[in-house]
């Protein structure tokens, strides 16, 4: 913990009782520049024996106690410990030099300490941006026994925090991997009987079961109807290719579209995982940045926000051609691939659909993207009172025919399409994965 060193400064109870003293010689009638002189050389000596009554800044430590991580949009706290090692009762204020995107709701702490004393203080911190913070110099300041002067001291107390993309959709995901959700979506269970291709268990017949699921030998030996149940095959292989290029820098309901498809992500990865599937990740905008191994251990969902924290969009043009190789050449093993990216046409004609046979030969393969709900809504516009209202709904609709396109172009090239509002991209896209896994594609 580097310290500066401690220089006496002014406090405004001094500034305020040089001011008075200065208006009173003023307005006394019998005023001379002795008595001026006099007054002006009583307050400098009270300043600096007050000065070196002080107690040192060195004398106060300083250390911060916050959580070496949070997810954006939440609150963690962070709390300071400020010990005093003086020999003397002292006012200390603390202040740290907070990153201003962490949004904290206080940055200093003010107190009076007795000798050997320690004070624990709070503030809350809402990071409104992705990415490591490193966190540095604490101010501390010591004021004199009668309140004229102080000795202020910066340092640094070395820490961090990182700040990991938001993952708004993770009660929605969970719940579909609590809830069998026949019922409530429509898909198949993952484990049912008649569902999957892989082999669980025999059990008794039951009213709802297909005929074909009998197991006749089973059924003869045990003299009562036996059935085959199935479950969705584990262990199979789920590819993320995360878009960090120019096209998804753009905003949609105020939020990026990189940041709507890290949610995605994460929800894919916690799905696939419960379920028992291997989950890899690369990301990637004119290069590839990283690349997560394929697995399904429980803290691949921390491996994966690990890897997305710290991007930022790139504004150039993404190479899918590069991203597609690295990725076929790392998993080798028949997978789902999920390219998350958005769907501009004139970018999915040149870039996307040349380099998207690279996958689709032996791989199943999704597009997902979030639409923007402002340019349907300009679309769908009624009577207009100015010209400029016409010409954005006439943009708006031949932006929607673009995207149309684009859609078609990709299902016809064998991509599954996920083209989803904002803030249902991941639950709409866990849905895909589910249904593709219990109709046995994967």
């Amino acid at each position: 913990m580097r310290s500066r060193p401690a220089f006496p400064v002014p406090t405004t109870r001094f500034a305020a009782l040089v001011a008075v003293t200065g208006l009173a010689l003023f307005a006394w009638p019998g005023r001379s520049w002795l008595a001026l002189g006099v007054v002006e050389l009583v307050l400098a000596v009270a300043l600096v024996a007050d000065a070196v009554g002080c107690v040192s800044p060195r004398r106060v430590d300083v250390h911060r106690e916050v959580a070496e991580s949070v997810t954006l949009g939440e609150t963690v706290e962070l709390a300071w410990v400020v010990d005093n090692r003086g020999t003397r009762r002292s006012r200390v204020t603390v202040t740290d030099a907070l990153w201003p995107s962490l949004q904290a709701q206080r940055r200093s702490v003010r107190a009076t300490l007795r000798p050997g004393a320690r004070l624990r203080s709070t503030t809350h911190l809402q990071p409104s941006r992705r990415g490591r913070f490193p966190l540095g110099d604490v101010t501390v300041r010591v004021e004199g026994p009668i309140g004229l002067a102080s000795r202020q001291a910066t340092r640094q107390v070395p820490g961090g925090i990182r700040v990991m993309p938001a993952y708004p959709s993770r009660i929605e995901v969970q719940r579909r991997i609590r809830v069998p959700r026949v019922l409530e979506v429509g898909l198949r269970s993952i484990r049912t009987s008649g569902g999957g291709t892989e082999f669980d268990q025999l059990r008794d017949f039951r009213p709802d079961d297909e005929f074909r699921r009998i197991d006749w030998p089973a059924t003869v030996r045990l003299q009562r109807p036996i059935v085959q149940q199935h479950r969705a095959e584990r262990n199979q292989n789920i590819v993320l290719l995360l878009d960090n290029g120019r096209v998804m820098a753009g905003t949609v309901g105020g939020v990026p579209r990189v940041e709507h498809a890290m949610d995605a992500v994460l929800g894919v990865v916690q799905t696939a995982t419960k379920l028992g599937d291997r989950v890899g990740l690369l990301t990637f905008d004119r290069q590839v940045r990283s690349i997560l191994v394929a697995t399904n251990g429980k803290s691949q969902l921390g491996r994966a926000a690990e890897a997305m924290y710290l991007l930022e969009p790139e504004y150039a043009e993404s190479a899918y051609h590069t991203a597609f190789m690295h990725a076929a050449a790392r998993f080798r093993r028949r997978s789902l691939y999920i390219v998350l990216t958005d769907l501009v046409e004139a970018v999915v004609e040149q870039a996307l659909l040349p380099a998207l046979p690279i996958i689709t030969r032996r791989h199943l393969v999704v597009v997902a993207a979030v639409q923007d709900p402002a340019v349907r809504e300009w679309a769908d516009g009624g009577v207009h009172q100015w010209p400029s209202e016409a010409y954005r709904e006439a943009a708006a609709v031949n932006q929607l025919g673009q995207r149309a396109r684009a859609v078609a172009r990709l299902r016809a090239a064998g991509a599954v399409v996920v083209d989803a509002a904002p803030g249902r991209l991941a639950v709409e896209l866990v849905d895909t994965y589910l249904e593709l896994k219990a109709s046995g594609r994967l």
